[in-house]
């Protein structure tokens, strides 16, 4: 049974900083790529960022210099560091694996507040 376990979300200040983490189980993490996506009320789902098997990572351009994606094949896990985070940035973020078959995690939600 694949499962996508994300942490990290929480309330901040704009401005502020949080990381992000996605624990996988049921794949063989390391040929998936990875990714975050976000979604905020009435609003449809979007990508913020990925990063392939290889390490090689895309952006979004609403997030780019301020957020980062890494990932550790040895635990299972995914992050995403989100530094000068904006109101803009309030919504559920959700941890998507790719390849063969998507997989999805139940999201973790992050509030900025200004």
């Amino acid at each position: 049974q694949v499962q996508l376990v994300e942490s990290g979300g929480g309330v901040v200040q704009a401005g502020g900083s949080l990381r992000l983490s996605c624990v996988a189980s049921g794949i063989i993490f390391s040929l998936n790529g990875m990714g975050w996506y976000r979604q905020a009320p009435g609003k449809e789902r979007e990508l913020v960022a990925r990063i392939d098997l290889y390490g090689s990572t895309n952006f979004a351009d609403f997030v780019k210099g301020r957020f980062t994606i890494s990932r550790d094949n040895a635990k299972k896990t995914v992050y995403l560091q989100m530094n000068s985070l904006q109101v803009e940035d309030t919504a559920m973020y959700y941890c998507n694996s790719w390849g063969l078959v998507d997989y999805w995690g139940q999201g973790t939600q992050v509030t900025v507040s200004s």
